[in-house]
């Protein structure tokens, strides 16, 4: 009998490095499924959610050649928690399919596992989809500093931003792996290294 594949939910905050993380996982021969690219797919030009989207929003949410401006969209929903549910119920059932299609892919290629990468794991209520959930996590002063960086921002539309969404703490109560990415990316590797071996040492792709 094939072995039952085990997806781990990879989740955590703004600016917490979840894609660096990913691709050591990548690099290791584990396929990562990435739930933000699934969201990009789910709303490609023509796609039903896009014409949901527009209907909700208006025509300027989609730039001139008819693809969704995300960040456009982001200011709109980011102080209104209505809308931003509103827009979920669009997304997460489209992300939900193709992800379910994408795990399915997976586990019909032989793979023994698989990373779900999701920032909003948790919060879409998507848990009941991966085996496991691994958190990526940050010092709250450095969480503050890289995304400040990232998106040029400033200090208080960072810190609004990251005040927006789930606390890291809050999250870290769901992992069962934490994954400290405070450090160096040396520090980060040997953490990760230490993952592999104690989670992962005992089953080859």
């Amino acid at each position: 009998m094939p072995v039952k594949m085990r997806v781990i939910g990879l989740t955590g905050g703004i600016a917490t490095g979840k894609s660096a993380v990913a691709l050591f996982f990548t690099e290791h021969g584990v396929p990562v499924i990435d739930a933000d690219q699934l969201a990009r797919e789910a709303v490609r030009p023509g796609s039903p959610a896009l014409e949901q989207i527009i209907s909700l929003f208006g025509r300027e949410v989609v730039t001139h050649n008819g693809e969704l401006d995300r960040k456009h969209l982001g200011t709109l929903i980011f102080a209104d928690p209505g809308k931003r549910r509103q827009l979920e119920g669009i997304l997460h059932p489209e992300i939900q399919k193709l992800a379910e299609e994408r795990i399915a892919l997976a586990a019909a290629a032989g793979h023994q596992r698989l990373i779900y990468m999701a920032p909003l794991l948790i919060e879409a209520g998507a848990t009941g989809r991966v085996d496991d959930i691994w958190v990526v996590t940050v010092r709250p002063d450095i969480q503050l500093e890289r995304l400040m960086l990232r998106d040029d921002m400033s200090r208080e539309q960072a810190q609004r931003m990251i005040d927006s969404q789930m606390t890291l703490s809050e999250k870290e109560r769901y992992g069962s792996v934490i994954i400290d990415n405070s450090g160096t990316k040396a520090e980060t590797q040997k953490v990760l290294e230490t993952i592999w071996a104690k989670e992962m040492g005992s089953s080859n792709e």
